[in-house]
């Protein structure tokens, strides 16, 4: 194994984020003919955290929260029953007009009708995210972390975010953490920010041993040239990938992972679902493409990198960290949360091998 942990450390795994509140439609129905919904805590980063903490590794967010608002009471005390240990400043309102959790009104689709998902971030406390509201030394050099998992989601959020997540890897980096970062990238958070965030993306990147990402966050995030035009086939687009992931590994040589995930959407509620892994210099992990079924489909992705990293985590041989990221991957999209929630590791095995029988 190319990733080596570090050992005696409190945490496992440590994520930062913006947690927020998805409010969905009851019944797979869409937004705007409903009046039922459900309403659920959630962040991409604590769905990728869920499958460790779930499983019993030591997981902790570092988030903040707006102080006295009962959504994040909601948020508190849905971390806490997801085993979850958190640590943020609570942030004053400021007013009605002032801070709020973000909220992420999506609906589940159905069948030939696709999910429409609709982002309400105005005065978004997360934005305010700022290392001097933490003590990194204490985190990773008393405390200890085995592995800090960045998004980019939250590393182009506002200047302050971005500089957070700087500061979290060059620590994570000095005290010995292993660092893994989702590129993630989005339009709307980079408009106007570009030159800023290549250069933020690209210094976190080269301090990163786990590198995910699909062919636009490469591309967009860090300048690398995507997968090669031409040919028709799963076996055709996997080249592709390869060759991208390749490019990759030539511009950012210390990086020990790199990982993308294949989905291929046949109707909302039936995908075909694959990954590519490249540990260290040549040992390449293809998981071709399987057909899925799909209750609600956000969160997948974010399974499979928890799976992934769980994979890690208990230093199992490179060969399985894919297999359980996909499995996980494919169990986030049986669940109406946005987070896989496994009750063991049979749960999840049993779906890569594809046994769905009744367990008594």
């Amino acid at each position: 194994m190319t990733i080596e942990l570090k050992k005696d450390c409190r945490y496992s795994l440590i994520v930062p984020t913006s947690m927020g509140i998805r409010i969905t439609p009851v019944n797979g129905q869409p937004v705007h003919s409903s009046n039922l919904f459900e309403m659920q805590a959630t962040s991409a980063e604590t769905n990728v955290a869920s499958i460790a903490s779930y499983l019993g590794l030591p997981v902790k967010v570092l988030t903040n929260f707006v102080k006295g608002s009962p959504i994040a009471q909601l948020i508190k005390s849905n971390l806490k029953s997801r085993h979850m240990d958190y640590e943020g400043p609570d942030v004053e309102q400021g007013g009605p007009w002032g801070y709020r959790h973000q909220f992420n009104i999506a609906d589940s689709g159905y069948g030939s009708r696709g999910p429409r998902v609709h982002n309400d971030r105005a005065g978004e406390v997360g934005r305010t995210l700022h290392v001097k509201d933490f003590d990194l030394d204490r985190i990773f050099g008393q405390e200890g972390v085995q592995i800090v998992h960045l998004s980019g989601l939250i590393a182009a959020l506002s200047p302050d975010t971005s500089q957070f997540c700087l500061e979290l890897a060059r620590t994570a980096k000095k005290y010995g953490s292993r660092i893994s970062f989702d590129l993630n990238h989005r339009a709307s958070f980079w408009e106007g920010r570009e030159e800023e965030l290549r250069a933020n993306f690209t210094e976190i990147a080269s301090l990163s041993d786990i590198l995910i990402g699909n062919e636009e966050d490469y591309q967009l995030c860090l300048g690398i040239q995507g997968p090669e035009a031409g040919g028709k086939g799963i076996e055709a687009q996997i080249e592709g990938f390869k060759g991208m992931i390749q490019r990759v590994k030539q511009a950012f040589p210390n990086t020990a992972v790199f990982t993308t995930t294949l989905r291929e959407v046949v109707n909302v509620n039936e995908h075909l679902w694959g990954a590519i892994m490249l540990e260290g210099d040549s040992n390449w992990q293809v998981i071709l493409p399987r057909p899925i079924r799909v209750l609600d489909r956000i969160g997948g992705g974010d399974g499979f990198v928890g799976g992934l990293l769980y994979g890690i985590l208990k230093e199992w041989e490179p060969e399985k960290w894919p297999q359980f990221g996909w499995a996980t991957g494919a169990m986030a999209t049986t669940f109406l949360t946005d987070y896989a929630q496994p009750a063991d590791e049979d749960m999840v095995w049993s779906i890569w091998e594809g046994n769905a029988r009744v367990r008594r």
